[in-house]
């Protein structure tokens, strides 16, 4: 895996390998949004990756979904990612924050009652784990368009904060079923008017975002996340799903970001050259199926520059030396995935 141990620059930002720890839920924060002390281990332990993108960080109080999640809205929620981008810099290690809304991917069980917002008045299909158990998506409030220009806004604030709070950039989520995700469903997404219908109205809401954010902190320290077809969060982009790829990605190209993240489930080959023609800049692609041994692919194909792993990362605090020395890796503990208190399942994987 020799490929993966080449330094890379990021724009201006030279980062030590090409190997990205992938955004992970965790849900580990205290109730009001504000990074445990706890978190700080978790990330410096795995500073050794060449860029660590950090869990969904809520922009707004609606933009929060799950419970424990961490925001980036209020000051104490700053100082305590202060915290965090400390430790990976005291260990030579790069730190983008994800900025995640989840739309309507919530409840409001776990907002202080907070009704969600999304694209129009469509709940999926799915549960959400909530203080009283599982329960159902309820239907979100469509949108109104201040609605759609405060969260804009939201978005813009949140990455100044970001920087406040010590990150080397931030990476846009516009993939998994989230919000942004959401305005390029066909079926999540019923809108009439100019963010919705077409191809160009679906997209103009992630295009405004990345432009706020880009304008606001710079577009070097501006990254995006797509999930081209993988239908999560219930979204379906529909038969036109490639063509609006192949779109946003172009015009997303204009405005010159730092890096592009793709999850990548698709068969759909073309789709992928497309993006790699259309993206000038670095491109990561995240593929959950990849063996371990062929981590490297997509860079040894000319893929993408960079590849992103998630539950490896997890499991694996210090998964760079391992993959180097191909010594045994550890292996992941879902039952400790998200919420549980205490190191056990989030910083007690041993080192080598």
């Amino acid at each position: 895996m020799k490929n993966l141990w080449n330094p890379i620059t990021i724009k201006e930002r030279v980062v030590k390998n090409r190997l990205v720890m992938a955004p992970m839920t965790r849900s580990r924060a205290k109730g009001n949004g504000v990074p445990s002390k706890l978190m700080s281990k978790y990330y410096q332990q795995r500073a050794s990756m060449g860029l660590i993108i950090t869990e969904g960080i809520q922009p707004s109080a609606v933009g929060q979904g799950y419970l424990y999640t961490p925001g980036i809205y209020t000051e104490e929620q700053i100082i305590g990612w202060q915290e965090i981008t400390n430790a990976v810099h005291q260990q030579e290690g790069t730190i983008f924050f994800q900025l995640m809304h989840v739309g309507r991917i919530s409840h409001p069980d776990n907002v202080k009652g907070l009704q969600a917002q999304a694209p129009s008045a469509i709940a999926p299909t799915e549960e959400i784990f909530t203080g009283n158990g599982m329960q159902a998506i309820p239907v979100p409030l469509e949108m109104t368009k201040e609605d759609i220009k405060m969260t804009v806004d939201d978005f813009r604030l949140a990455a100044k904060n970001a920087i406040q709070a010590g990150t080397d950039g931030v990476e846009i989520h516009s993939a998994n079923g989230y919000l942004l995700h959401q305005f390029l469903g066909e079926n999540s997404n019923i809108r009439t008017d100019e963010y919705g219908g077409s191809i160009k109205n679906r997209v103009r809401f992630v295009l405004e975002v990345a432009q706020a954010v880009a304008a606001e902190i710079g577009a070097d320290k501006t990254g995006i996340r797509i999930s081209p077809m993988n239908q999560l969060g219930g979204v379906d982009e529909g038969n036109a799903g490639k063509q609006l790829y192949s779109y946003l990605v172009s015009e997303l190209a204009k405005l010159d970001l730092a890096y592009l993240h793709m999850m990548y489930v698709s068969h759909e080959d073309s789709l992928l050259k497309d993006i790699r023609t259309a993206w000038p800049n670095v491109l990561i692609i995240n593929r959950p199926s990849r063996p371990v041994d062929q981590i490297d692919f997509d860079i040894v194909n000319g893929n993408a520059e960079m590849v992103s792993v998630g539950t490896l990362a997890l499991a694996n605090p210090d998964l760079v030396e391992r993959l180097k020395t191909g010594k045994p890796l550890n292996q992941p503990h879902p039952e400790t995935f998200y919420g549980n208190e205490g190191e056990v399942g989030y910083t007690d994987y041993p080192f080598l």
